[in-house]
């Protein structure tokens, strides 16, 4: 059969009839059957010859109900008919960004929203390709009987995964939500676009900053049938309950999309993608969930669905929200090379430093007082402690912090950028115990590229201290830090003979 390849996208994909007619079962046979009234396998359109006397030869009541609303122009599937580019694999991010996961695995958003139950969807050609149906389930709640926090299912998002063929695949859904196609690939840009129509779906539609009004979005916003709305910025997925998007972002879609772009853009500046062209096309996503108020998994990042933790995700204070910038800092850390045993809460924290700080609000660790107990508790402390061993994130994050406001306040406000494009194209130092010396390595690295001997400072701070810790976090680690280690790193940077800094950047401030 031909196959159609060259659908387009409609701008507003919220517009469309839907087929919905609801029967006990769908006869994949009888289907088959009639999709020789079709052009293609996808029933996009019915043959030249067709005439409307042929109805009666229908065997499914789907397909012939399909064929009347093509006969009486009545049907404009939208959403529910569409081609499909792939999104890049996360080989691709690797080799951009050297980051794994965090990014959103559900990119392509089809606007479809299924019932439970049998429901067919018509594919063309796969062209060998691997493709599957997503239906995350955004909106579960924790499992009964116990605290959400200690749900023996977890705090992931839980997801049925169906595998597609060409021609008329009649599926069953377990529970009723909203789609996407299961399509990536390591040649994004030569791959070939795939057509699905949803014949039994529903358009929920999606909200894409790039082609849709603040109109279009509350028309969607009005009309979803789904309790959660997609949104695709720039750089960003949301999937956030129609509920609180009404409440707290009705009639500005796009100012919303525009702020978690501008909160993307200043982690990108910070960690050398803008200025190294590495910012990879694939999007970060944010989600509902119902067990913990804010974090990190292998699915992006997730905020409470309780209205003071939506109103930050939501509401217009997005750019400046320390939490948004703090979870999305967590997929920008790189590991192990600036996440070493000790570093998951702190690495993370320079994102959001910068982030919150670039778009105005004011310096957290000033702000809050966190520089002075830092000073009195480990600097001032009677014995001076292993940087990892200290036990406040934010207090072990001044040190790292300080280096960025000593050399941007001398003009060199890449440092970081700089740093962590130096750690993409250059191996790590080691994973778990070993880790360890990716911070030596760090050591080195910041001297070389500010062409500064920052000894007397990694010393005071105690990244020097020798002996055998261990450190918790998340995972357990068991440092051992020995004179050798140490001395190595000493003598690497002696050797270069770099001036000192013109002030003692330990007691810096913002």
């Amino acid at each position: 059969m031909k196959i159609l390849r060259t659908l387009s996208l409609a701008v507003l994909c919220c517009i469309g009839v839907e087929i919905v007619a609801q029967v006990p079962s769908y006869s994949t046979q009888a289907i088959m059957k009639d999709l020789d009234h079709f052009t293609d396998w996808t029933a996009s359109s019915l043959k030249k010859e067709f005439k409307s006397k042929q109805l009666k030869e229908f065997k499914s009541p789907l397909m012939k109900e399909l064929a009347s609303s093509l006969i009486d122009g009545t049907y404009q599937p939208g959403c529910l008919l569409q081609s499909y580019k792939p999104v890049a694999s996360n080989r691709v991010l690797y080799q951009k960004m050297k980051l794994s996961d965090g990014y959103s695995r559900y990119e392509n958003v089809t606007g479809v929203y299924l019932e439970q139950g049998e429901n067919v969807v018509l594919a063309g050609d796969l062209h060998g390709r691997t493709v599957s149906l997503l239906i995350p389930d955004w909106m579960r709640q924790p499992t009964p009987g116990f605290k959400p926090t200690k749900d023996p299912e977890g705090w992931g998002l839980k997801r049925q995964e169906i595998a597609l063929h060409e021609g008329v695949n009649v599926i069953h859904v377990k529970k009723a939500g909203n789609v996407y196609l299961n399509y990536y690939a390591d040649d994004p840009e030569t791959a070939p676009e795939l057509t699905l129509h949803f014949v039994t779906g529903k358009t929920n539609g999606y909200f894409d900053s790039s082609i849709h009004s603040n109109e279009d979005w509350n028309r969607l916003l009005d009309n979803a049938v789904s309790p959660i709305m997609d949104v695709k910025s720039k750089y960003m997925q949301l999937a956030y309950p129609v509920e609180y998007l009404k409440k707290f972002a009705y009639g500005k879609g796009k100012e919303l999309a525009d702020n978690y772009d501008k909160v993307m853009w200043a982690q990108y500046e910070f960690a050398g993608a803008v200025k190294y062209d590495r910012i990879p096309a694939k999007r970060i996503l944010a989600r509902v969930n119902y067990n913990y108020f804010m974090f990190r998994d292998g699915d992006g990042v997730a905020f409470e669905g309780t209205e003071n933790t939506m109103k930050a995700a939501i509401g217009t204070t997005v750019v400046t929200d320390w939490g948004i910038h703090h979870e999305i800092g967590h997929v920008m850390q790189m590991r192990p090379q600036l996440t070493w045993g000790g570093m998951t809460e702190v690495s993370n924290n320079l994102f959001s430093m910068y982030g919150t700080k670039s778009l105005g609000a004011p310096s957290r660790l000033g702000n809050r007082k966190i520089y002075n107990a830092a000073f009195s508790k480990v600097l001032d402390a009677p014995e001076k402690t292993f940087i990892m061993s200290v036990k406040d994130p934010f207090h072990k994050l001044i040190p790292f912090w300080q280096l960025q406001v000593y050399f941007a306040g001398k003009g060199y406000k890449d440092f970081y950028a700089d740093l962590m494009e130096y750690m993409r194209t250059h191996p790590h130092k080691g994973t778990g115990n070993a880790s360890i010396h990716n911070m030596y390595e760090f050591v080195k690295v910041c001297c070389d590229l500010t062409q500064t001997d920052l000894i007397d400072f990694f010393d005071t701070w105690g990244f020097f201290v020798t002996g055998t810790f261990k450190i918790g976090d998340y995972a357990n680690y068991i440092f051992n830090v020995t004179p050798e280690m140490v001395d190595e790193t000493k003598a690497y940077v002696a050797a270069k003979k770099y001036p000192k800094p013109d002030k003692d950047i330990s007691r810096l401030t913002d």
